[in-house]
């Protein structure tokens, strides 16, 4: 019997639903729908080794991660798996670090999430940095209720969008949104129907994908400083950001494509 992979890469014309090829983008999906896609360890480490890849390929411009079948995205981290962890096995060798990997990840991420988006899942797609939902979404934190906590950067990177009170609730809780409630508390970067999550997903990523490689770089990391420096610090790193790309080739061709009214042809293409 051949084992399946649990990570699977393909062009996103291999997909069904993809209309066309899309040029420098990368369809990631997570191959586990029997257990709803959830993460155990193996699983997220071949994730973040297969995006590490993909991030190191200056072909890859953007890449969209998503789970197998349409039940869910990643229903959480494999609990079966952690039961019998201990304090010391976490301390050891950090289970958990594959998330930090995963949001290190330099060329643009989506994650397309439909159905179940739990726990260590909801955590994914935190760490990537847009959100297409599909209204069927239904996203959430239960760690506590399980008597644990978020540990793969949960309660850091949640309450960094919506804002401590918001966060506390849903983390205290372990109340499950909808789709709709996401959206409207920033969570979502586009909430489509169901049966588009795909095509919205890729069509996203290949918009991403037709800007130049060094700006969109270069703000992605001017974005993450955001959430982690001092106003003032951020302006002056944006300023730094903005005029190091005047010594890049896309720059000069980017306004010179625009004085003259044509398409710019950068330069990694």
């Amino acid at each position: 019997m051949t084992t399946q992979p649990i990570i699977r890469v393909e062009l996103p014309a291999a997909a069904p639903s993809a209309a066309a090829p899309v040029a420098g983008v990368a369809l990631v999906t997570i191959h586990r729908p029997e257990v709803l896609n959830a993460l155990d360890r193996s699983t997220m480490r071949s994730l973040a080794e297969t995006l590490e890849t993909l991030d190191a390929d200056p072909a890859c411009r953007a890449i969209v991660i998503t789970g197998a079948g349409e039940r869910a995205f990643a229903a959480g981290a494999d609990i079966r798996a952690m039961v019998d962890m201990s304090r010391e096995d976490h301390l050891a060798d950090d289970p958990l670090a594959a998330w930090d990997r995963v949001a290190a990840i330099g060329t643009p991420t989506i994650a397309a999430v439909r159905g179940y988006c739990l726990g260590g899942g909801f955590e994914l797609a935190l760490a990537c940095h847009m959100v297409v939902a599909a209204d069927d979404a239904v996203l959430g934190l239960p760690e506590v209720g399980l008597g644990i906590m978020p540990g793969a950067g949960g309660t850091q990177r949640l309450t960094r969008i919506v804002g401590p009170a918001r966060a506390t609730e849903l983390i205290l809780t372990g109340r499950r949104m909808d789709a709709r409630e996401a959206d409207r508390l920033g969570l979502v970067s586009r909430l489509v129907p169901a049966a588009d999550l795909l095509d919205a997903a890729l069509a996203l990523a290949a918009a991403v994908a037709a800007m130049p490689t060094q700006a969109v770089r270069a703000a992605l990391g001017a974005i993450a400083a955001a959430s982690r420096l001092p106003l003032d610090q951020g302006v002056a790193l944006e300023r730094r950001l903005f005029a190091d790309l005047f010594d890049t080739p896309d720059q000069a061709e980017g306004m010179r494509a625009f004085l003259e009214r044509r398409e710019p042809r950068w330069s990694d293409r």
